[in-house]
């Protein structure tokens, strides 16, 4: 049976999590997203959040909760699943892509402000493999143009930075709560921020741009059955059901995290005096949760080593293929080569594998595997 590079962690409370809502009243649009969206709100320490239905369409909410369109600019990573770049150019913005720091993968704040010009909207930072970017510097060189920062926190709920929790640190953060992810709810996402007006546009958003609130309405004098578009948006509903194995996953989250932490020693332990491997940096100021464990190996090895370890039953992946070199950014006129720092860490990177219920065996085996394939 071959080992996977991320999997869920379910156990019998969430399935009873689950099976109560589903012999409830409310399978969506009720009380379960109220509830889970207050406990991602606690987690991240922020006042308020708003759940969607995947991490993509938090990041597209939170665009759109910016005011990100046509005319502005949006500086990105491009070492990073595509959607943090896809979804601002939904919107109309046209994208930057900025280079990233060569031992964190994370986004160069020097890079940045190299970047950031007079239309610069907004700059969305991905904190890669869980260790958050330098959200710090990052904001010095968004708030000296009064551009917005984004922090793509998709691998990173529950980590900290400067004893901060990921979410209250950037003007909008955003999370996913995909299967491999920190938690699961299956599919989902969330935005949070500081500013509850940034979320509640974002919540808006996701609910194709409705306001039920009088006090906020254009024509408040119709009947109780009225409610009033503001903006064409979209459905990101997240249902009930999924939001009630969210708020479950979500009461087990520092278990998650000491776990995963706890692999994450071990890799270091049992890779370190490899030397042809380089494993990921932990910068002090920093408490991650460990979303991945990307180490890199000599670019013109890591196609067989990859290979090697697939063949032998470990499921390893890349992370990530640079945004502008998939063809949909090519054909807007992007050309390889402008990062030059993540596009070397795409070529040297391999994802072994990190979850929860990754066994002690099953990670011997994934570091007895990876020494092979390197002698």
């Amino acid at each position: 049976m071959a080992i996977p590079y991320g999997r869920q962690s379910i156990d019998e409370s969430d399935v009873q999590a689950v099976v109560e809502v589903l012999h409830g009243d409310w399978l969506t649009t009720g009380p379960k997203v109220t509830s889970f969206e207050r406990a991602i709100a606690a987690t991240a320490g922020t006042p308020d959040a708003a759940v969607v239905s995947n991490g993509t369409a938090a990041l597209h909410c939170a665009y759109a909760a910016l005011g990100v369109g046509p005319g502005d600019e949006v500086v990105v990573t491009p070492l990073t699943f595509v959607a943090t770049a896809a979804t601002a150019t939904l919107l109309g913005a046209s994208v930057v892509f900025a280079d990233v720091e060569e031992d964190t993968g994370n986004l160069d704040p020097r890079a940045v402000a190299a970047a950031i010009t007079e239309r610069t909207k907004a700059v969305a930072a991905v904190d890669f493999a869980g260790h958050p970017a330098e959200i710090d510097e990052l904001l010095d060189v968004t708030r000296a143009v009064g551009a917005a920062l984004l922090e793509d926190a998709a691998h990173s709920i529950a980590s900290t930075y400067r004893g901060m929790p990921v979410g209250g640190l950037a003007d909008v953060t955003t999370f996913s709560f995909f299967p491999t992810k920190n938690l699961t709810s299956g599919e989902g996402g969330a935005v949070v921020s500081p500013d509850a007006g940034i979320v509640e546009r974002a919540r808006r958003y996701a609910h194709h741009g409705t306001v039920r609130d009088r006090t906020a309405m254009r024509y408040p004098a119709e009947g109780d059955w009225y409610y009033e578009v503001e903006q064409l948006a979209l459905n990101y509903r997240l249902p009930d059901v999924l939001c009630a194995l969210g708020e479950s996953q979500l009461a087990r989250i520092h278990a998650f995290k000491a776990r995963r932490s706890d692999i994450f020693e071990r890799y270091v332990d049992g890779l370190s005096d490899v030397d042809e491997l380089r494993l990921p940096t932990r910068r002090a100021h920093t408490d991650p949760m460990w979303h991945l464990f990307p180490v890199r190996v000599p670019a013109e090895r890591r196609r067989a080593v990859f290979e090697r370890l697939r063949e032998r039953g470990v499921n390893v992946q890349v992370n990530y293929v640079p945004v502008y070199w998939h063809p949909a950014y090519a054909d807007l006129g992007y050309r390889r080569g402008q990062c030059p720092v993540a596009e070397q860490y795409y070529r040297e990177e391999i994802s072994l594998p990190m979850y929860a219920d990754l066994s002690a065996a099953d990670q011997d085996y994934v570091i007895e595997t990876l020494r092979g394939a390197l002698e």
